[in-house]
């Protein structure tokens, strides 16, 4: 199952690659990565149908916002699961990325416990 990862900041993959190293090689997960939200778009439309079936994007971006990518997914791709992170856990942010569809929610630094748990439910379901 291939995820993709969203984040301006580039060090995250490093953190993800380490992270989900057993899962990646047991072929379980295939990481990807995109640095902006016009990034992943372009990624999610190089394949008829994505196949991409989990995003994790950060909010805070420049240009295209994680909410915002999280609408134009969730009009173009609803099969795809998109969960969001950010470094302020103000109930703003999260009442609309929940509203706009996003599964879950995370706060920065990001607690891989329940990052894995929620990866490893939809590898189940998948």
């Amino acid at each position: 199952m291939k995820f993709l990862v969203v984040d301006d900041e580039q060090d995250v993959e490093i953190l993800f690659r380490q992270r989900f190293r057993k899962e990646v090689r047991q072929g379980l997960l295939e990481l990807e990565f995109a640095f902006s939200g016009q990034q992943a778009l372009n990624i999610l439309q190089s394949k008829e149908p994505p196949d991409v079936v989990y995003i994790f994007s950060d909010i805070n971006m420049p240009g295209m916002s994680g909410l915002e990518l999280l609408e134009k997914v969730k009009t173009r791709f609803p099969q795809i699961q998109v969960s969001m992170i950010s470094a302020y856990g103000d109930n703003e942010n999260y009442k609309k990325a929940i509203n706009s569809g996003a599964k879950e929610f995370f706060t920065k630094p990001i607690d891989f416990g329940s990052l894995k748990q929620e990866v490893n439910q939809i590898l189940e379901e998948g």
